[in-house]
């Protein structure tokens, strides 16, 4: 599968199989988020792999009672590493850079687990401060995203997107993008 056939064919799974997840396709899936692009290079993202059921229960209760985080095989909390960004970029490290890191590794991490035939979602709706007592995260290390992770038990369908004309300016905000073939008319 190329990139861009799994970009478009990924969906978020929110049903999973018992079915344990090999370690060889986790490494895979580590491998694919180490490698996701940073600002200044900083990595300013960690991961809480988490397979005890007790902590899948209690990331399931702060996640507002959504039962696949529970259900699936293994879960993933992306954490940004607030002060390895702040060190070099000051508050706005602490505050954005960090948090693109890790929302890069997110991405990276879903598109590796679809093409290598798992299923995963992006949780972000969570009790912040639940996941960081549940995890034991220290001061600074901030969870963005709960990603269960398991052999997909459902295929779900297409979702609607935006037209990219709806998207898309010109130069300015409000400047709306011309066809193609409309800005290189003379």
């Amino acid at each position: 599968m190329d990139v861009l056939e799994a970009i478009v064919s990924r969906r978020s799974i929110r049903s999973f199989k018992s079915d344990p997840v090999p370690e060889q396709l986790l490494d895979q899936i580590w491998e694919a988020a180490r490698w996701a692009p940073s600002a200044g290079n900083r990595q300013a993202r960690e991961f809480v792999l988490v397979t005890d059921d007790q902590v899948k229960r209690q990331l399931c209760e702060a996640a507002r009672n959504q039962r696949f985080i529970e259900d699936a095989p293994v879960d993933i909390v992306v954490c940004a590493h607030e002060e390895r960004s702040a060190q070099r970029y000051g508050e706005r490290g602490r505050e954005l850079y960090c948090l693109q890191d890790a929302t890069a590794s997110v991405q990276n991490l879903l598109l590796a687990a679809h093409a290598l035939g798992l299923g995963a979602c992006w949780v972000e709706a969570f009790n912040e401060q639940l996941v960081i007592y549940t995890l034991n995260l220290p001061r600074g290390i901030r969870p963005i995203a709960l990603i269960p992770i398991g052999c997909p038990a459902e295929q779900p369908f297409a979702t609607s997107r935006f037209k990219l004309d709806d998207l898309i300016y010109l130069n300015r905000y409000n400047v709306k993008r011309k066809h193609p073939w409309e800005v290189y008319e003379k």
